[in-house]
């Protein structure tokens, strides 16, 4: 298997440039929001979609792209081989909240259960670690058990999700948006 490396992909060079991300799932976290007297009970289950579930790049009015402009200070990542993006990831620093965002992240079929995954998300922990964010962020969806499961076992945690982030009925979609955080073992300051 060839090996590949991991290089900063230059702003003026890859701004613009589309992610295919895609997925299918036969399963999804399922949220129920109960209002009950004393606030809310807020069930999250794993369960399986009764026909497989597919999202594809065109799906929705945003589709996946490097270097958007509201991403100011955004930092992209990838694996490139012959001109062809293999995988990417970019991050871009909140910084009002001292906080690193995972903007982007593509691993393409090629590569995909290789290893590059893990090592893209190695480079965000480390460039976090080293500029004392007091956490890495993402969003991935209810309905992308595959992300959400590698995320766990990467040290990420479900730190929120929003139930009307896509449409109003995400959570009748069983597509509902996830905010998932890794927290350095050592607390940033």
């Amino acid at each position: 298997m060839k090996e590949y490396t991991i290089t900063e992909l230059e702003k003026e060079k890859w701004k613009g440039t589309l992610l295919p991300v895609s997925y299918t799932s036969h399963y999804y976290y399922d949220i129920s929001v109960n209002k009950t007297e004393n606030g809310f009970y807020i069930p999250i289950e794993k369960k399986k979609f009764a026909e497989p579930f597919t999202h594809l790049p065109e799906d929705g009015d945003y589709p996946d792209k490097l270097y958007e402009d509201w991403w100011e200070d955004a930092r992209a990542y990838g694996i490139v081989d012959n001109g062809e993006l293999l995988g990417a990831i970019e991050l871009c620093p909140e910084e009002w909240s001292n906080r690193m965002l995972i903007t982007e992240l593509f691993v393409s079929e090629k590569v995909r259960k290789k290893g590059y995954g893990r090592k893209l998300i190695e480079l965000a922990k480390k460039i976090t670690v080293d500029n004392n964010y007091r956490v890495l962020m993402l969003e991935t969806q209810s309905s992308n058990v595959n992300a959400v499961d590698f995320y766990l076992h990467e040290g990420f945690t479900l730190i929120g999700f929003d139930s009307c982030c896509y449409t109003n009925n995400d959570l009748e979609r069983k597509e509902v948006r996830f905010n998932m955080g890794w927290f350095p073992k050592e607390k940033a300051k």
